[in-house]
C-alpha cells in the first residue's frame, strides 16, 4: 500500500506529507528560476540588439516549444516515473542557465545563441510543468488535494513575486550572477523532486497511437464539468488580459513612474497569493459551481474598476482584487482536474490544460494591444471587464452542470 493510501484518512495539513513539501520546494525552486531568468535575458538581449522584435522572439523561443510538445509530454507523464521526468526537466534548465552564465563570463553569446539556449529551456520547461501537475495526485491523500492546489499556486504566486526582484536585483550585479543563481536553484529543485519517495504501482504503459496521443481532449470533451471550466478560464483570460497594459496606464493615465508600474504589476501577485494562502486554509467544499462564478464576476468587476480608475491606490486595489478572484477559479479548476481525472491519464489532460492556460496568457497580450491599438487603452480594459462577466453569464447557460456544482468531488 503507498504512503499515500495509508493516509487516506488522514485529514488535516499537507504539512504532515514530507512528499508534497520537496514537491513544493522543487517547484519553487524551479519557478523563481525561470521568473529570474525571464528578466536578465529579456535585458541582455535588450542591450544587445535594441530590437523590440527581439524581445517578442524570446517569448516565441518560450512559448512555440510548448504548443508543439504538448500531446508527446502528456503521453510521457502518463507512460513514465513523473518525479523522474520532471527532476531530468529541472536539470536542463539547470544546465541551459549555466551556458547563459558561461556564454557571458566568455564573451559569446549573441541573439541567435541565447535564443537556441531558451528554446531547449522552454522544450524542458514543456514536459516539467504537466508533469509536476500530474504528480500531486501522487503525493497527498485524495481529501487533500483542494489544499494541495491552493498550496501550490501559492508557490507559483510567490515565485512571481520574488523572482522578477530577486532577477533584476542581481543583474545589477552581472547577467552572469543573475544566471549562476537560477542554475544553482533549477539544481536545487530537481534534487528535491527526485527525493520524493512514494511507493505506487508502475504506470500501465499503453501503445503509442495517435489515438492514445489525443484521448487527453477526448477525455475533456467527454467530461463536460471539466470541459467547462478549462473553457470558461481560456476566454476569461483571454478578454481580462489587463496587465499587458499597464505602463500606459501606469505612464499616461496614472502618472506615476517607474516604482508605479513595478506595485502595479505586484498587487495582482499579492492578491492571488493571498487568495491562495486562505484557501489553503479553507478550501471551498460547498457550492463550487456559484463560487466559481462569482469570483469571474469579481474579476470582471475589478477589471472595469480598474479601466475606470485615474487613482493610483484605487488601481493597486482593483488589481489586487484581480488577482485574488482569479485565484479562486485556478484552484478550483486544477483541483477538478486532479479528482476527476484517473492517474494513468493525467499527465495528458495535464498537458492540454498547460496548453490552454498558456495560449489564454499569451493570447489574452495579444487582444489587448490589437483593442488598444484600435480603440484605446480604457476602451480595451472596460470591453475586456464586460467580456469575462458576458462569457461568465453564458456558460452558466452552455454549461448547468457545472453551475449547479456542488462539491469538488
Amino acid at each position: 500500500m503507498s504512503s499515500v493510501a495509508e493516509a487516506e484518512g488522514e485529514v488535516g495539513s499537507v504539512a504532515r506529507h514530507p512528499p508534497f513539501i520537496l514537491f513544493w520546494l522543487g517547484r519553487v525552486c524551479s519557478t523563481v528560476s525561470f521568473q529570474m531568468l525571464s528578466v536578465a535575458v529579456g535585458w541582455q538581449i535588450y542591450e544587445l540588439t535594441g530590437s523590440a522584435l527581439d524581445l517578442g522572439l524570446v517569448g516565441l523561443a518560450q512559448f512555440v516549444p510548448m504548443v508543439a510538445l504538448t500531446f508527446v509530454v502528456g503521453h510521457a507523464a502518463d507512460r513514465y516515473d513523473r518525479r523522474t521526468i520532471s527532476s531530468i526537466c529541472m536539470a536542463v534548465e539547470a544546465v541551459a542557465a549555466g551556458m547563459l552564465a558561461l556564454g557571458t563570463y566568455e564573451g559569446w553569446l549573441t541573439r541567435d545563441v541565447i535564443l537556441a539556449i531558451v528554446a531547449v529551456g522552454g522544450g524542458a520547461r514543456a514536459f516539467e510543468s504537466p508533469t509536476m501537475a500530474a504528480l500531486v495526485q501522487g503525493v497527498v491523500p485524495r481529501k487533500l488535494i483542494p489544499q494541495a492546489a491552493a498550496w501550490s499556486t501559492s508557490a507559483t504566486q510567490t515565485a512571481q513575486i520574488l523572482g522578477p526582484a530577486l532577477g533584476g536585483l542581481l543583474y545589477g550585479l552581472g547577467a552572469m550572477v543573475t544566471y549562476g543563481l537560477a542554475c544553482c536553484l533549477f539544481a536545487l529543485g530537481a534534487l528535491f523532486v527526485s527525493m520524493i519517495r512514494i511507493q505506487q504501482a508502475p504506470p500501465r504503459r499503453e501503445p503509442v497511437t495517435l489515438k492514445s496521443m489525443f484521448s487527453g481532449i477526448g477525455f475533456i470533451r467527454s467530461k463536460r464539468v471539466i470541459l467547462g471550466t478549462l473553457s470558461l478560464d481560456l476566454f476569461a483570460v483571454l478578454l481580462g488580459g489587463a496587465t499587458a497594459l499597464l505602463p500606459i496606464f501606469a505612464r499616461d493615465i496614472l502618472h506615476t513612474g517607474p516604482w508605479g508600474l513595478g506595485v502595479l504589476r505586484t498587487a495582482p501577485a499579492l492578491g492571488a497569493l493571498a487568495m491562495s494562502v486562505y484557501l489553503a486554509h479553507y478550501p471551498i467544499r460547498q457550492r463550487v459551481g456559484p463560487v466559481l462564478f462569482g469570483a469571474l464576476g469579481a474579476f470582471g468587476l475589478a477589471t472595469i474598476v480598474f479601466g475606470l480608475s485615474t487613482h493610483l491606490w484605487l488601481s493597486i486595489a482593483a488589481l489586487f482584487v484581480l488577482g485574488a478572484s482569479d485565484v479562486v477559479s485556478v484552484v478550483i479548476r486544477f483541483t477538478l482536474v486532479q479528482l476527476q481525472t484517473p492517474s494513468e491519464m493525467l499527465g495528458r489532460v495535464s498537458a492540454v490544460n498547460s496548453l490552454f492556460i498558456g495560449t489564454s496568457n499569451q493570447l489574452g497580450e495579444f487582444e489587448s494591444g490589437v483593442t488598444a491599438a484600435l480603440f484605446g487603452a480604457v476602451p480595451a480594459v472596460l470591453l475586456g471587464g464586460l467580456g469575462t462577466i458576458v462569457v461568465a453569464l453564458v456558460w452558466m447557460r452552455l454549461f448547468p452542470e457545472l453551475r449547479r456544482l456542488r462539491t469538488l468531488e
